[in-house]
């Protein structure tokens, strides 16, 4: 069964144009910094290209010069941790062709908010699910069709392969151990762990799973192997245990302090493996700046401990866009009801935190007024550090010659309170999709 394919090729411009398109009078974030600058994109390409080739080399005129007033010109901002949103949870078994329609109004909105890329995440539930979902969440942006929207990089499975005494929201009664890779086949699905073809990527980009539990941790070279992030999550790993996983080839930590063994004086736990070691790296990790997962000063010590591993995420469910009230969800063998209250979810019944209805852009301005750090170092922490993490350096979140031309126009807005971007024009593949 295929992922969702895109709606139509992409289109070449006509009359004589080149679907060349100048920005100036913008500040760009490079490295630190935000550089007053000009900015080329190709439509036709998709791409961003090198501005003094395009006019001095090849003597090329943009079709379009467009004056951003000062404002930030973003590599479009990349999400990777999305349970849903707009009323569609990933987590939903559905027939083919409802579940490629529900990914496909998702993408057109979620662009909305600037997010241009994402990993559509998966919760633990039971093997069927997975197989029927997952093949129509592979990464979709290959034909390049910017009326499509956000564009999926690859399925992320939060599970099942977790610790029940750090579910968070899950099911525990779903929850698996892994003895061999015959054991991870069985619960995803052959096809959805290996390439079927050059054109057809395979759907799992990223799986969370506790490395204390079963024989995980000496599996993690197998699935790094095919392409896939291991990433440490909803476990109760000590220290020793979280650094022979990273040993093995974890990269990743899954919403970092939440659902996992606390730090402690004697065993940092999880956390500690963000300290510097002699041999072996850092790993990446998530980041969910909502107000209601971590304290403020919390994520300041997260970053300050790792900056260049420092990713924010939403950990949003379907309730993005929804109003206050209590809204179904598939939680393995059974179905929950989470309630929305603001940007705060509680899994209905308790008081466990089930997920977040926040968006991402949010979460930059959260973390710029609660971190002092400034706009270059928050916008890094959604484009160019989550595309470090994904293996997509010089191709997603960023502005240099050749990367996929996925922009974001961000205009500042600075009261008392500190400051918001708000995200005024969107653009994917070198076309405008969405004005403010």
């Amino acid at each position: 069964m295929p992922h969702s394919l895109p709606s139509s090729p992409k289109s070449t411009p006509k009359d004589g144009r080149n679907g060349i398109t100048k920005f100036t009078n913008c500040r760009i974030v490079k490295g630190d910094k935000l550089v007053n600058e000009d900015l080329w994109v190709n439509s036709v390409t998709g791409k961003i290209i090198r501005s003094q080739a395009a006019f001095y080399d090849d003597f090329i005129l943009p079709d379009e010069v467009i004056n951003l007033g000062g404002r930030i010109l973003s590599p479009g901002l990349i999400e990777c941790q999305l349970n849903g949103a707009f009323g569609f949870n990933f987590s939903t078994l559905l027939e083919p062709a409802v579940y490629a329609k529900k990914v496909k109004d998702l993408n057109k909105q979620l662009v909305k908010t600037g997010v241009t890329s994402y990993v559509p995440t998966i919760t633990s539930q039971r093997s069927e699910l997975y197989k029927r979902a997952l093949p129509h969440l592979g990464p979709s942006g290959y034909m390049q069709v910017a009326e499509d929207g956000a564009e999926s990089l690859g399925a992320h499975c939060e599970g099942p392969f977790l610790s029940p005494t750090k579910n968070g929201v899950h099911n525990v009664d779903v929850l698996r151990e892994a003895e061999t890779v015959e054991d991870l086949v069985e619960c995803y699905g052959a096809s959805n762990l290996d390439a079927e073809s050059p054109f057809r990527p395979m759907p799992i980009k990223m799986i969370t799973a506790a490395p204390e539990r079963g024989n995980m941790t000496k599996l993690i070279p197998e699935l790094t192997s095919r392409g896939i992030i291991y990433s440490i999550g909803h476990s109760e790993a000590t220290y020793e245990e979280a650094s022979a996983a990273v040993g093995a080839g974890a990269t990743m930590i899954t919403h970092l302090f939440n659902a996992m063994r606390p730090l402690h004086h004697r065993n940092p736990g999880i956390f500690g493996v963000l300290g510097l070691a002699e041999n072996q790296p850092r790993p990446y990790f998530g980041i969910i700046a909502d107000g209601e997962h971590l304290h403020p000063t919390t994520i300041k010590i997260a970053f300050n401990a790792h900056p260049d591993g420092f990713i924010l995420v939403t950990d949003s469910m379907h309730l993005v866009g929804l109003p206050d009230g209590a809204y179904q969800w598939t939680n393995g063998e059974s179905a929950s009801h989470i309630v929305k209250k603001g940007n705060k979810l509680i899994l209905e019944g308790t008081d466990r935190i089930a997920g977040s209805s926040i968006t991402l852009i949010e979460c930059v301005s959260n973390f710029l007024n609660w971190s002092g750090a400034g706009i270059p170092q928050a916008l890094k922490a959604v484009t160019s550090t989550p595309a470090a993490m994904l293996g997509l350096q010089g191709v997603k979140g960023c502005l240099d010659d050749g990367a996929d031309a996925d922009l974001v126009v961000l205009s500042e807005k600075r009261d008392a309170n500190g400051v918001e971007l708000v995200v005024d024009e969107v653009w994917k593949f070198g076309t405008k999709v969405f004005v403010r």
